[in-house]
């Protein structure tokens, strides 16, 4: 009677630990990925996240789109996409997931991709990308595994820059600055715009499914009045709410991003390590001498971001700003191709009406 009675006490404390931690995989800015086991307070102290930022990501809770920038790490839930982006990793929950799959090999692509050609067995040196003046060069695209390859979702496809760096880490980034040389893209946003690739596009093509099913089946009970079609047309109605909600939401959360460049000021990640970092090892003298400037222009620069330090550096957000902006465009577009389905479905009475009227009552909501 002993042994059964150890055996089952000895269970519930595996269970409680595996049911405080959970498995993410890490993507770093080498492009390498692993699995790690960690717990809530783990990842607490390893991105500086607030619990209730950590809820926004829980798979059991229905939480709507959001991006949160904070001072360590942009927190993202986006769709099918819950991540954690900090300036050197990405922690992504449900990788395993088939919708999340095609979104872990695109940034793992993307992010090795960048750095393929970095000069081996060296820290701080770096090699232009030569014949990089494209598109690819600053917002490099690749495709999602199940697509093919001469569609490309991304909005940014049209802008060009020249010799952008292979590397993406804060010293890297640091070693730029002293050198004056060419701008390199912050690691985070590389991943921020894998993201909203990603769930733009999933959404785009929700919407270009559901055109395909609604205009028919809305043409076809025009035509014919059933309970077959009237039951089909139900169903692309519920589909539709549901979708327009979603896309809406992604939208809003874009726009309010646009609109308050304090919010977008917090994401730089990469650039406040760096601003860190070129304090600390700033010789004494320059220090003092930044810092005797400093006070004679606090009064102007009281009311400026919360991401300025007291070096004065703030980020330019046009960078940003000019991501955000071309995947709201994309998603406004979408939002619009929904709303024009949204009208038609919705000229008709409701459905239960619809068995009232005669064919000819219904000549003039006729699709063309």
């Amino acid at each position: 009677m002993r042994n059964p009675i150890g055996s089952t006490a000895a269970q519930p404390p595996p269970r409680r630990k595996g049911a405080a931690t959970r498995a993410w995989l890490v993507i770093s800015d080498s492009g390498n990925s692993h699995f790690e086991e960690v717990g809530k307070h783990s990842i607490m102290r390893r991105t500086g996240l607030p619990a209730r930022d950590l809820r926004i990501l829980d798979p059991v809770l229905l939480y709507p789109s959001t991006i949160l920038g904070r001072e360590r790490a942009i927190v993202v839930n986006m769709e099918h996409i819950k991540a954690i982006i900090t300036a050197t990793e990405v922690l992504v929950l449900n990788s395993k997931d088939p919708l999340v799959a095609p979104f872990v090999r695109d940034l793992e692509h993307r992010v090795s991709n960048s750095n393929r050609d970095r000069p081996l067995g060296t820290e701080g040196s770096h090699t232009d990308l030569e014949g990089m003046g494209n598109a690819t060069a600053m917002f490099p695209m690749v495709p999602a595994s199940n697509e093919t390859s001469e569609e490309n979702h991304s909005p940014l496809k049209n802008i060009n820059t020249t010799n952008e760096m292979n590397d993406n880490s804060p010293r890297d980034r640091l070693d730029a600055i002293k050198a004056g040389g060419p701008h390199v893209l912050p690691f985070e946003f590389k991943a921020l715009e894998v993201c909203l690739e990603s769930s733009c596009r999933r959404l785009e093509t929700e919407t270009s499914t559901l055109e395909q099913e609604a205009y028919p089946a809305l043409d076809e009970l025009t035509s014919k009045i059933s309970t077959l079609n009237l039951q089909r047309v139900r169903h692309i109605k519920s589909r539709l709410v549901a979708l327009f909600g979603r896309v809406q939401k992604v939208r809003d959360e874009l726009e309010n991003l646009l609109d308050d460049d304090m919010d977008m000021a917090e994401m730089y990640l990469t650039d406040k390590l760096v601003n860190q970092q070129a304090e600390d090892i700033a010789p004494s003298e320059e220090v003092n001498n930044d810092a005797s400037e400093l006070d004679d222009e606090s009064d102007d620069d009281s009311n400026k971001s919360n991401s300025a330090n007291t070096t004065g550096f703030k980020p330019n957000i046009e960078e940003l700003e000019m991501l955000l902006e071309a995947y709201f465009a994309q998603i406004e577009g979408t939002l619009n191709k929904l709303s024009t389905v949204c009208i038609t479905s919705y000229s008709f009475p409701p459905a239960i009406n619809l068995l009232i009227f005669s064919n000819n009552n219904f000549e003039m909501f006729e699709i063309t």
